[in-house]
């Protein structure tokens, strides 16, 4: 692995903009680094061919000398999260229905990025539909951890978080409905962000009002690039509802941590189990959080926990049901549908009126509980799963530590405190179990509050750099 492609992504960018290198010569080194290690990792797919890549970074590099730079991700690498669109590449979402299916524009945070100067070289792998948190589809295969090629890198976006980890990549975006920025990020060991819902606004399209469950979001191997991505990513659309202000993340990343407080949940009263280790390595971290002055208290569950896992499943199965629709309905596109995602759509399809309405209350009376709870703390902590990686032949856990899982999802239960209510959460690496592989932290702050948890996510990197300081084998 050559130098610059260690350096974090600032770093990158920085270095172009100073003349200390190329775009060109970026490009070149990254596409020796994909050449070298996708093969294995299976993290990007749909890439470009290299001579169009390397024409388009000569231009970044010629559009910087006549002073046209476009912002800081001029002339930087990225790849796109196969669930979203970037023009004149498939958005084929993992699925044959759509192989092959030529994205005719971006969408709206993909158009950001590249107006900010990023050039798109492909895009990274997803589950089928982003359903279940385990990156394998029967379009483009597998993609293994980053730390152990027997096991998942989880999901949704774990082509990313792959690509990430072995440095093919300088940052990278996802989405995030049920911890799909969160869980593949601890599991490869970097950060990802799911921000506030309404920081990262979707395209106007459709129903913009019933199903704000999903949102797209920043991964990166350290919290400045991160809060840098989610600067280019963010930002109101008039267009849209419920949109956010930009804030400047980054100028305010430094800020002291000093006398915060953490509400530790735990495992939440019992309620959810957890694979041994997990929570003792966890607690570790957050010993390590005390010793920067931070207050970590843990707190008795505060939400019946039961209450939220059905109001997430009949709004999740609704949100699904609708989404999926044209595909489920059409009687040739019928049986090319995963198992889970017909589950999905027939759960939805089954819910009563009655049913979403009480699932919308349960929702409801969860933000007014944890806007309470983070009036005194400043994030809640809970871990980024309940499991370590899993075996990349195993569709997704039955059980966890002798406890049987009802859906294929039970499993990422620790995720929908924040996924329901639309809370910023950052998953912050945490170091590795005894089994060698690597877990995650969430920190999930009060709504808009993304700069905090930033903040927080910071100077926890500064204390420790697990991503720099432990990198998957064979870079």
């Amino acid at each position: 692995m050559t130098d610059i492609l260690a350096r974090s992504a600032l770093e990158q960018a920085a270095a172009i903009e100073r003349g200390e290198i190329s775009a060109e010569e970026l490009m070149r080194a990254t596409l020796a680094q994909i050449a070298r290690l996708n093969g294995k990792a299976n993290a990007i797919v749909s890439q470009r061919a290299d001579d169009a890549l390397l024409a388009e970074a000569r231009d970044a590099d010629a559009a910087l000398r006549a002073g046209q730079r476009k912002g800081w991700l001029h002339g930087l690498p990225v790849a796109i999260k196969d669930l979203a669109d970037a023009e004149g590449l498939p958005t084929s979402k993992g699925s044959p229905v759509l192989a092959g299916q030529v994205a005719t524009q971006d969408s709206l945070y993909v158009a950001r990025m590249k107006a900010a100067g990023a050039i798109v070289i492909g895009k990274t792998n997803t589950p089928e539909f982003g359903l279940g948190s385990n990156t394998f589809n029967p379009v483009f295969g597998a993609t293994p951890n980053a730390y152990d090629a027997g096991r998942t890198c989880g999901g949704s976006s774990g082509g990313a978080a792959v690509a990430l980890a072995m440095r093919m990549l300088p940052v990278a975006d996802g989405s995030d409905m049920m911890g799909s920025l969160r869980n593949p990020a601890g599991w490869n060991n970097i950060y990802g962000m799911r921000p506030s819902w309404g920081r990262v606004p979707e395209r106007p399209e459709g129903d913009m009002y019933l199903h704000p469950l999903s949102t797209n979001g920043p991964m990166a191997r350290n919290p400045r690039d991160l809060a840098a991505l989610l600067e280019v990513q963010s930002g109101p659309d008039p267009r849209v509802p419920f949109g956010l202000p930009k804030d400047g993340f980054l100028a305010g990343i430094d800020a002291p941590v000093r006398g915060r407080r953490i509400a530790w949940a735990g495992d939440w009263g019992g309620a959810f189990p957890f694979d041994p280790g997990i929570l003792d390595l966890c607690e570790t971290a957050l010993r390590g959080f005390a010793d920067l002055g931070v207050g970590v208290e843990a707190i008795d569950p505060p939400f019946a926990p039961e209450a939220l896992w059905q109001s997430w499943m009949d709004l999740r199965a609704f949100a699904n049901a609708s989404r999926l629709a044209p595909l489920y309905d059409d009687p040739h596109h019928r049986p090319q549908l995963k198992a889970t995602a017909l589950w999905e759509i027939e759960q939805g399809r089954n819910l009563t009126l009655a049913a979403v309405e009480a699932g919308s209350l349960i929702r409801s009376q969860w933000y007014a509980r944890a806007a309470e709870l983070l009036q005194h703390h400043d994030v809640i902590a809970l871990p980024s799963a309940q499991v370590w990686p899993f075996p990349m032949d195993q569709e997704y856990p039955t059980e966890i530590d002798g406890r049987a899982m009802d859906t294929y999802h039970r499993w990422m239960e620790v995720m929908i405190p924040a996924s329901l209510i639309g809370l910023p959460a950052i998953s912050v690496p945490v170091g590795f179990g005894e089994n060698g592989l690597p877990m995650g932290l969430q920190l999930i702050g009060a709504h808009g509050a993304d700069a905090a948890v930033l903040q927080l996510a910071e100077a926890w990197h500064q204390a420790t750099d697990w991503p720099n300081r432990r990198p998957p084998p064979g870079l």
